[in-house]
């Protein structure tokens, strides 16, 4: 099984080049490893390494105009393979391209981090256009 942990260069460049104006969503679906893999060998569980860069990267998100606006516990997976998981579900919203890529290059960030790396197994970071949902179910917005 292939973990997905941080985005490829040439993903990232391709998000770079998709600016637009305007807010982006962030879909993240977080698996949490049961121990932490620190490369310093520091005891930790998953969640304690994932709580550790919330705490640490907060700040910087929170500074450059993220929040943090759905979250969601898993329960069940209807549609889809059923071994995957997710510890963590939720919708961060950034005010713009730039501000995302501010983050991700902020020095305190890039040493927060390590503690994500340490602590997840696998996830997904599905970048989203906000819409304002249609009039009826199955009505796709454009």
């Amino acid at each position: 099984m292939t973990s997905h942990i941080d985005p490829t260069k040439e993903v990232f460049a391709q998000f770079r080049e998709m600016d637009r104006p305007g807010p982006i969503h962030m879909l993240n679906l977080v698996r949490l490893k049961p121990r932490a893999a620190y490369p310093d060998g520091r005891d930790a569980t998953g969640a304690e390494a994932y709580a550790a860069y919330g705490r640490d990267s907060g700040p910087v998100f929170k500074r450059l105009g993220g929040k943090v606006v759905w979250q969601g516990q898993f329960e069940l997976m209807l549609i889809g393979p059923q071994d995957e998981h997710w510890d963590h579900v939720f919708i961060a919203e950034y005010p713009s391209v730039a501000a995302f890529v501010e983050m991700i290059r902020d020095p305190v960030y890039r040493e927060a981090v390590k503690h994500r790396q340490a602590a997840v197994e696998d996830s997904r970071l599905i970048r989203l256009k906000p819409l304002k949902p249609g009039k009826g179910f199955g009505e796709i917005p454009t």
